[in-house]
């Protein structure tokens, strides 16, 4: 699985507020709406700028705070296809692996905001295509990958359940 995308870049200790900010809890049944909003606050106008496949790297304890689930769905809505970051809160790491939005911990030095980058999830590689740094990264377990695959811890159950695949 290989993923290719501009990056929009953030530091450490993004929260779920920064993600959605809490005035916006009462859209959370209206998901088009919510993701209008999404970074609103430290990235204003980043739903309309973001492209499918693009890829947020960040810094340490990305997506802390409280455990609105909608946070990483409403950054895979908006096109976002992973998140690479020094390390995730631990809730919103498995949220976003259930939503099927990838979350890679890797050293993040060097890469800047609008680089392309790849990320080779299965090899655990991540190659800076603006700069031609490579750096590597501990892939994520198999059933992880297979539920990115999958689009989702949802989809993948269903495969599962109707004998779609098999581990």
């Amino acid at each position: 699985m290989v993923l290719k995308g501009r990056v929009w870049k953030f530091g450490d200790n993004i929260s779920t507020d920064h993600i959605i900010p809490g005035r916006f809890y009462h859209l959370r049944s209206n998901l088009d709406a919510l993701k209008e909003h999404v970074f609103e606050d430290i990235a204003p106008g980043f739903c309309k700028k973001v492209r499918r496949g693009d890829i947020i790297v960040g810094g340490r304890n990305f997506g802390l705070g409280s455990s609105r689930e909608h946070a990483p769905l409403i950054i895979k809505m908006v096109g976002i296809e992973a998140i690479i970051a020094r390390s995730f809160a631990r809730i919103f790491y498995r949220n976003a692996i259930n939503v099927g939005l990838a979350a890679i911990i890797c050293d993040i030095e060097g890469i800047e905001e609008g680089n392309i980058i790849e990320v080779r999830l299965d090899e655990g590689i991540l190659i800076d295509i603006t700069t031609g740094v490579e750096k590597k990264f501990s892939p994520l377990p198999a059933i992880m990958r297979e539920i990115l695959r999958h689009k989702g811890l949802d989809p993948y159950i269903r495969a599962r359940a109707h004998g779609g695949f098999k581990i």
